[in-house]
């Protein structure tokens, strides 16, 4: 008896096959182990360029690094020429510069050395789509934090400060996430396990939410948001935390299928809320 299934294998040159199930396989899965009988019927689409996941993330954050950098330098024709390779007489523009770049440059680092990516590429299309919201956004923060009539915060040192605090334990929080769930991976596919905390506090946030990256990514983009009191960096943090919590969700969602004994407390991203 004939079968008609659609496999989802990656192929080179952005190629995929399919079957009816509709299920992606994973890279160590064998076409002859899967459940589709003697015969099958593969029908294959061409999803157009591709790229690997290193080189996606690292032109999505190489971008915002240098755009920044741009403004905060004040390089001529971004704002009036008498402004042009000036610096702000605001400490906490620097900081916030010092912040940004810190940032980026630890998802560099993270994207070469720590992340180990699951799924082999992403759409062309798509990247040019990722690309201009994050160089974008970078861009549009920079502007007017980095602008000759930007006022410091209301609070002056006392804000800054303890925003700066918060920021720093989020990025420390968060990388140490990254390393957890790297270690995680290191068994392979064959000895999948849902995350634990560990003897690192920041992994103890693992005890209430499922992606607790997350948690801190978003945790240091409100620090960034306080310290500087602008209004752009806001909305970019409620846009970055809407999408967060989409992936979350469906993280948390693909967790408790899989793992009959996953922990019931875990919520996705806010610990005891969402």
């Amino acid at each position: 008896m004939k079968i008609s299934a659609v496999l989802w294998i990656c192929l080179p040159k952005g190629c995929f096959c399919s079957y009816t199930e509709g299920k992606s396989l994973r890279d160590d899965e064998i076409l002859q182990n899967l459940p589709v009988g003697t015969t099958a019927t593969m029908y294959f689409k061409d999803l157009g360029p591709q790229l690997g996941w290193t080189m996606v993330f690292l032109a999505e954050y190489i971008g915002p690094l240098l755009s920044y950098l741009l403004f905060y330098f004040r390089i001529p024709y971004i704002y009036s020429n008498r402004y042009a390779l000036s610096s702000s007489p605001h400490p906490v523009v620097t900081l916030a510069c010092v912040c940004h770049t810190f940032h980026y440059t630890k998802r560099l680092i993270e994207t070469i050395f720590v992340h180990r990516f699951s799924h082999g590429t992403m759409p062309l299309r798509t990247i040019v789509k990722n690309c201009a919201y994050y160089w974008g956004f970078s861009a549009w923060l920079a502007y007017y934090i980095n602008h000759p009539l930007y006022t410091p915060p209301s609070y002056g040192e006392l804000q800054v400060n303890y925003a700066l605090i918060l920021f720093v334990m989020c990025e420390m929080g968060n990388f140490s996430i990254h390393l957890t769930l790297n270690k995680l991976r290191g068994d392979g596919p064959k000895g999948r396990r849902f995350p634990m905390p560990n003897k690192n506090p920041f992994t103890w946030l693992f005890f209430f939410v499922s992606c607790p990256n997350y948690t801190y990514e978003v945790g240091a983009w409100v620090s960034f948001s306080i310290m500087t009191q602008c209004l752009p960096v806001a909305f970019y943090t409620l846009l970055g935390f809407i999408q967060m919590t989409i992936w979350a969700k469906g993280k948390h969602r693909a967790y408790i299928r899989e793992f009959k004994d996953y922990p019931s407390l875990r919520v996705a991203i806010i610990p005891l809320i969402l």
